[in-house]
């Protein structure tokens, strides 16, 4: 998968997870804050997110460890390189 279709299913997750919370999506951007940002997540809802990322994109890059990420940019690259 492209950076574009991992943004595009990283998008529509956080959707169904902010619904699911009460909350309203925001548009996102490659400098968005997944955590302590304007999102109104919390690390469960990240979880599920890196969660649903694999297994569409049948890649883990946590699969040797943890990687410390904080946008959703840097998440995206995660599964683009």
């Amino acid at each position: 998968m492209n950076a574009n279709e991992i943004k595009i299913c990283a998008r529509r997750i956080l959707a169904e997870i902010m619904a699911a919370k009460g909350l309203k999506a925001p548009q996102l951007a490659d400098d968005t804050v997944l955590l302590g940002g304007a999102l109104g997540i919390d690390s469960l809802d990240l979880a599920a997110l890196v969660v649903n990322l694999t297994q569409i994109s049948q890649k883990d890059p946590f699969a040797e460890g943890f990687i410390e990420f904080r946008t959703v940019g840097e998440l995206v690259r995660l599964y683009t390189d």
